[in-house]
C-alpha cells in the first residue's frame, strides 16, 4: 500500500508547478486526474525536448502516473463535468489567475459547497491578494524579482538565474506541502480548506539566510559565486586537469585540508584555525587554496580529502551525475514504458518508505486516455451521450 492510497486529486493546473506537485502525489498513491484541453492538452505536451514519436519530454517529467481527461471548461458541459469530478475528489489544484475559475463556477466556494471535505490549492504567480495580484509571471520573472537572481552569479558579473527552474520547482515543492497539510487538518476537523500558494511568496521565503544578514547587520547580500559569506573555505576550485572540486569545511576540517594540501605555514597559524578569521582573511586564504589545488588533479585529490574526512564533491555534468554509480545504486534513474515513445529514462521520486510502499515511476498519461472511462463509470455517461460531448467540442 501506497501512503496516498485512496486519496482523489483533481488537476487543473498546467505546466511544471501543479504538475510537479500532483505527480508527486500520484507516485506517492493518490488517484490524479488531469484536466486539459481538447486537442492541445497542457501546452508542455508541445514543449521540447521530444521523444521518439513526438512526445514531450517537458510533459514526461512532471505527469506521470496520472490519468488524462480533455474538457473545455468554456462550456457549460465541461464545467458541469468538471464539478461532478470535484465532488467526487478530496483534493483540487489549479493555477489559473485569481477569480478566473471563480468566474467558471468552479471555484472553491462553490465547489465545496457541494463538496466540504475539499481541499482546494490555488497555484499563482502573486496570491490571491496584493497589488500585484493580476500579474502574469514565469519562473525567471520571479526569480528576478524576489532576489534570487541578483544573488546568484559572480562578483564581477551579471545577475544570473539558477541553472534549473528554481521558482518553478521549489513551488511545487510547496504545493505537494499545501496538499499533504490540508488533508492532514482535514482528518481533524472533518472540513476541507481553501491554500493559497503564490510563486513570489514561496520565493522570497526562501531568501532565509540571506535575509538574516539584512535584518540582522542591514547589509545587501551579493554575489559570492560558489564561495559563502559566513564560511571560508566553501567554494569550487579548478584543478591541474580543469576539473572543478567544491570544497566546503567547518574549524574541525581545517587542519586537515591543509595537511593534505601541503600548507604548513596556514595550518600552523593559530589565528586561522577559527572561521571568523578565515572570513576576515578570505583574500589571503582563498589565494592559498586555490595555488595548492590548482597544482593536483581532482579525482585523487577529491579521494584524498575524503579519506581525511574533509567534505568535497566534484562539481558533476549532469551526464555525470545521472550516470554516478551511487545515483544508480539508490534507483534514482529508472525508465516507463510509454506507448508511443517506448522506453523512457526518468528520475525517481526520491522518498524511500518502510511501513508503506516505495514509489514507483509511473507512465504519463496520452491526451484524453482516459476521458470515456471516467465518464462512463464514475459519472454514467452512455455511449451516445459522450459522443454528443465529442461531437460539440466539450471533450
Amino acid at each position: 500500500m501506497k501512503p496516498l492510497a485512496g486519496i482523489r486529486v483533481l488537476d487543473f493546473s498546467r505546466v511544471l508547478a501543479g504538475p510537479m506537485a500532483t505527480q508527486i502525489m500520484a507516485e506517492f498513491g493518490a488517484e490524479v486526474i488531469k484536466v486539459e484541453r481538447p486537442g492541445t492538452g497542457d501546452e508542455s505536451r508541445s514543449f521540447e525536448p521530444k521523444f521518439e514519436g513526438g512526445e514531450s519530454g517537458y510533459y514526461f517529467a512532471f505527469n506521470r502516473a496520472k490519468r488524462s481527461i480533455t474538457l473545455n471548461l468554456k462550456a457549460d458541459a465541461g464545467r458541469r463535468i468538471a464539478r461532478d469530478l470535484a465532488a467526487r475528489s478530496d483534493v483540487v489544484v489549479e493555477n489559473f489567475l485569481p477569480g478566473q475559475m471563480d468566474r467558471m463556477g468552479l471555484g472553491f466556494a462553490d465547489l465545496s459547497a457541494a463538496n466540504d471535505r475539499l481541499v482546494y490549492i490555488s497555484n499563482t504567480g502573486f496570491g490571491q491578494s496584493g497589488p500585484y495580484r493580476d500579474r502574469n509571471g514565469y519562473d525567471t520573472i520571479f526569480q528576478a524579482l524576489s532576489g534570487v537572481m541578483d544573488l546568484t552569479g559572480h562578483p564581477d558579473g551579471p545577475p544570473a538565474k539558477v541553472g534549473l527552474p528554481f521558482a518553478d520547482l521549489t513551488s511545487g515543492l510547496w504545493i505537494a506541502i499545501a496538499a499533504m497539510t490540508g488533508l492532514l487538518g482535514r482528518a481533524q476537523t472533518g472540513k476541507g480548506c481553501h491554500i493559497d500558494v503564490a510563486m513570489m511568496d514561496v520565493q522570497t521565503s526562501l531568501l532565509t539566510i540571506a535575509a538574516q544578514r539584512y535584518f540582522a547587520l542591514g547589509e545587501t547580500p551579493t554575489r559570492t559565486g560558489t564561495e559563502h559569506l559566513g564560511r571560508v573555505p566553501s567554494a569550487a576550485f579548478e584543478c591541474r586537469d580543469g576539473g572543478w572540486l567544491h570544497i566546503s569545511g567547518s574549524d574541525q576540517h581545517w587542519g586537515p585540508l591543509c595537511e593534505v594540501l601541503g600548507l604548513d605555514d596556514l595550518a600552523h597559524d593559530e589565528e586561522l584555525k577559527r572561521n571568523a578569521a578565515r572570513v576576515a582573511r578570505r583574500d589571503e586564504v582563498m589565494t592559498a587554496l586555490r595555488e595548492a589545488i590548482g597544482r593536483r588533479d581532482r579525482a585523487p585529490l577529491a579521494e584524498a580529502l575524503r579519506a581525511r574526512g574533509v567534505p568535497a564533491g566534484e562539481v558533476n555534468s549532469v551526464p555525470e551525475i545521472l550516470n554516478d554509480a551511487h545515483i544508480r545504486a539508490r534507483g534514482m534513474v529508472g525508465t516507463f514504458e510509454h506507448p508511443v515513445s517506448g522506453e523512457v529514462p526518468a528520475l525517481r521520486t526520491p522518498l524511500r518508505f518502510e511501513g508503506f510502499d516505495d514509489p514507483e515511476i509511473g507512465v504519463p498519461p496520452l491526451l484524453g486516455a482516459d476521458t470515456e472511462e471516467l465518464l462512463r463509470e464514475e459519472l454514467g455517461y452512455d455511449d451516445a451521450a459522450i459522443a454528443a460531448l465529442r461531437e460539440e467540442g466539450t471533450i
